[in-house]
């Protein structure tokens, strides 16, 4: 089974000490990018705000059409500029993740709050390449915790068979306040 390309767009936001996508980097499990120049053309950007969940109808993109995973890594205090200034760059296809609780020190059980390398281990999961996903965080002393921490819905989000489906397995494991016009906006 081949891995995935995964990569991640650092934007030096936060100490790169402590960053996971600049570790994850010089670990190689991924590939960082500093510029928008380098980063592929064809695959999936994880941005939180796109309002488009990863679901099984993007799985063949990375899978079979040989598309990369790319996470952007910005501060989550400047994640509206971020997100904007990449966006109006790339043709890469935006898409958000289901909820998961994070496992990272900073934001430890806070729904959505994940660090970008919870976040590509998040989607590697639900694409069957666990062992790439828990390799992406195996640098971190926490990161088997967030396997543990999020099992039961991880389980449930990679069995889906639609993004509505999944979107709607969120009111499973966690208190989500969306009227149908949002969970439209999800799919």
């Amino acid at each position: 089974m081949d891995e995935v390309s995964v990569h991640a767009l650092w934007l030096a936001q936060d100490d790169p000490k402590k960053n996971t996508a600049v570790l994850a980097g010089k670990r190689g499990n991924l590939r960082l990018h500093k510029t928008m120049r380098t980063l592929p053309k064809k695959g999936i950007i994880l941005e939180p705000l796109c309002g488009k969940v990863f679901g099984p109808e993007d799985h063949d993109l990375l899978l079979n059409q040989r598309g990369s995973l790319v996470g952007l890594d910005c501060s989550w205090a400047h994640i509206e500029s971020s997100v904007e200034q990449v966006m109006r760059q790339t043709r890469l296809q935006p898409r958000m993740l289901p909820l998961l609780l994070a496992a990272n020190p900073v934001n430890w059980g806070k729904p959505s709050q994940l660090t970008t390398a919870e976040a590509l281990a998040t989607v590697l999961t639900l694409i069957g390449r666990e062992e790439q996903a828990r390799q992406t965080l195996g640098a971190f002393r926490w990161g088997e915790r967030f396997f543990e921490l999020n099992r039961e819905p991880l389980d449930a989000y990679s069995s889906a068979t639609s993004s509505q489906e999944l979107v709607k397995l969120q009111f499973e494991f966690f208190d989500v306040n969306l009227d149908d016009d949002a969970l439209g906006d999800h799919q």
